[in-house]
């Protein structure tokens, strides 16, 4: 109960806001995706055309290969969270230092040591967010690789000894849940800007994940690339 008397009520009322927008993004592009087509739904489709030249393909290193470097991504994101979660917890060391430095910055609103500190450890779950969703993508990566390292010769599918259909929407699903997994950890890293801007006023926060959910929007839904994708 100490640290809600002491976080002022505009800091939690930003952060209620932040983590609405956030999550209620998140749901509405899921269901309006599914409706709509949006740019992972979009790519999916590309995912399940992949699987079934997958099932023709003997031998299958170019999916392998693929898949691989698909996976390099994630990995890419997944140690960069560390490295960030590391700096965040170094600077909870020198918070007085650093809240003397957005003292000096203009707009910047002052705020006591602890609802500083209290900021550092939002941005630090965020993070960890990011990392677990980037560290399960890779992982989805590897059931994948699995997935197509398990599929029947061309021949046993086209002799009717196993459902190519089957097989085609089994590895498909799975290679779209390791997209929307990486989708999940690069949207905690748009919102991340927006606790950023916390530092400066919780007004600011609310404003930027305004911002974050319009580009966010913008690129899912109204993007050029879908434009092509789907034509």
């Amino acid at each position: 109960m100490n640290i809600i008397a002491l976080i002022p009520w505009a800091d939690w009322l930003a952060l209620v806001c932040f983590f609405a927008l956030w999550i209620g993004y998140a749901v509405f592009a899921r269901i309006w995706g599914r409706k709509k087509g949006s740019l992972i739904q979009t790519t999916n489709r590309y995912r399940a055309y992949w699987m079934a030249q997958a099932t023709a393909r003997d031998p299958r290193m170019l999916d392998g290969l693929i898949t691989q470097t698909l996976s390099h991504t994630p990995s890419f994101f997944s140690s960069t969270s560390i490295l960030v979660i590391g700096g965040l917890f170094a600077l909870l060391g020198t918070t007085d230092k650093a809240t003397e430095l957005m003292s000096e910055i203009p707009f910047a609103q002052t705020t006591t040591l602890i609802v500083f500190e209290f900021k550092i450890l939002v941005l630090v779950a965020i993070f960890v967010y990011a990392f677990f969703r980037f560290s399960w993508c890779m992982r989805l990566y590897t059931f994948v690789a699995l997935v197509i390292g398990a599929m029947p010769s061309p021949e046993d599918f086209d002799a009717g000894k196993f459902d190519r259909k089957q097989y085609t929407d089994r590895a498909a699903a799975m290679v779209g849940a390791a997209a929307e997994t990486f989708n999940d950890g690069l949207r905690a890293y748009y919102f991340s800007f927006a606790a950023l801007a916390w530092f400066i006023s919780p007004l600011a926060m609310v404003f930027v994940a305004l911002i974050v959910v319009a580009i966010l929007y913008s690129r899912e839904f109204r993007s050029e690339v879908l434009g092509i994708l789907r034509d």
